[in-house]
């Protein structure tokens, strides 16, 4: 009984071992092939399906607000997504930091709190003002004051004039330096001899005349010239509505101011010998040149 059961249990372990021996054969799997990428996860799907596993991106490592609250929601654009620049640009976002001059209260922080409301009138086609309200008794009678004789000067084809600088003071005596303006109503006309532009004088604020300036020219390159000539003689007519040296368009008060003030005589033109009757003052020097009295 003995014989028999060593050779059994000799049986026994020779089978085990032939029952384990496949087992030997099965290559050991290196621990590499268990390293899952950090970035990439596979899901487990219960069936089989032909088409490639979806590899979801795993999320950044900048920490978010609200990230890793599973009842928070936040959406956020993925460097996938497109984002929605008209919806950007509609008030979402602030176009400019720097706030522009038109959105300023005034112009300049000091007592000029009218400024925005006269910096903000076309002038080229508005008539803001126009005899709304008439000056005070003090600007009035600066304005009307009688010209001084002594300012008034003589052409030599006998038209007597106030020059444009005495107008300019007149000006800034009533209203003050900055008080009033010429602002262009027009483009400026270049013609063949002559250059025109439209002017309209502002006096605090308000529109007082509206003048057209003229001044000739003999070379082009006396345009720029001219422009500022044709400015002084708009700002001339927009006088007469202030009263300002009205005598020198009266008829009357020039003749007598002629008689008075100015003679006729005849001069020579030295290069061609021409002579023709001039004007002038009693008190100004005889003509020289090119006309020789």
């Amino acid at each position: 009984m003995s014989a028999l059961t060593n050779n059994a249990h000799r049986l026994c372990l020779l089978g085990i071992k032939a029952v384990r021996q496949p087992s030997l054969t099965r290559p050991i799997l290196s621990s590499r092939t268990y390293a899952a990428s950090t970035r990439t996860w596979t899901p487990k799907t219960s069936t089989p399906s032909s088409s490639p596993p979806k590899v979801v991106k795993a999320a950044a490592s900048t920490s978010v607000a609200g990230a890793g609250n599973s009842a928070t929601t936040e959406n956020l654009p993925d460097t996938l997504e497109e984002i929605d620049v008209s919806e950007t640009m509609s008030g979402s976002i602030p176009l400019e930091t720097v706030p522009s001059s038109a959105s300023l209260s005034s112009p300049f922080p000091g007592d000029f709190t009218a400024a925005v409301d006269i910096g903000s009138t076309d002038w080229s086609t508005s008539y803001h003002g126009l005899s709304t309200q008439a000056f005070s008794k003090d600007i009035a009678n600066i304005l009307l004051a009688p010209v001084d004789d002594m300012d008034i000067e003589m052409k030599p084809d006998g038209l007597i004039y106030l020059p444009e600088i005495k107008y300019r003071r007149v000006l800034n005596k009533a209203f003050g330096p900055g008080g009033w303006g010429l602002a262009p109503r027009s483009e400026t006309n270049v013609g063949p001899k002559i250059v025109s532009r439209e002017y309209a004088l502002v006096c605090q604020g308000r529109l007082v005349a509206v003048s057209r300036g003229e001044q000739e020219y003999f070379d082009p390159s006396n345009i720029p010239t001219a422009t500022e000539g044709c400015k002084s003689n708009a700002l001339m007519r927009c006088c007469k509505d202030l009263g300002i040296a009205s005598e020198l368009w009266d008829p009357r008060f020039i003749r007598e101011f002629k008689a008075k003030y100015c003679v006729e005589v005849f001069a020579e033109h030295v290069p061609t010998k021409k002579k023709k009757k001039l004007w002038r003052r009693k008190d100004q020097p005889k003509f020289d040149y090119p006309w020789k009295e």
